[in-house]
């Protein structure tokens, strides 16, 4: 079976390296992380990813600013994004939805969780 690839974008590294870990140990995910989602457009047409996963709060380019730059772009417009975040109030949540997001997880996450967020937003592609 051909893995799916998943792209996090997250400015914590721990955090990076523990989802990385634990869902390719699945053995159903090929992962590519990004600390800093300045490339994130010339990565995305590199490692064509089916689902990314993007925290809302970065220092330099946050997630609003992502999702609009994956929105105007061809190569990103399609792929299904999952927020992560500490954020939870309805109207974070609110606000993501707008600019496309598909589903929404607050920090800390359940792999389990995880996976079945991902297997659904899968559905989307």
């Amino acid at each position: 079976m051909e893995k799916k690839k998943i792209l996090i974008v997250d400015d914590e590294e721990h955090f990076l390296k523990l989802i990385k870990i634990n869902l390719e140990k699945t053995d159903k995910y090929e992962v590519l992380t990004l600390s800093d989602a300045k490339d994130i457009i010339l990565r995305i047409r590199e490692f064509k990813p089916e689902v990314i996963l993007l925290d809302i709060l970065m220092p330099k380019i946050d997630g609003i600013e992502v999702c609009q730059m994956l929105n105007e772009d061809p190569g990103g417009k399609g792929i299904p994004i999952i927020t992560l975040s500490a954020l939870d109030t309805d109207k974070d949540k609110l606000m993501m939805y707008k600019l496309g997001v598909v589903d929404f997880l607050v920090k800390p996450i359940e792999t389990d969780d995880l996976i079945s967020k991902i297997e659904k937003a899968l559905l989307f592609k």
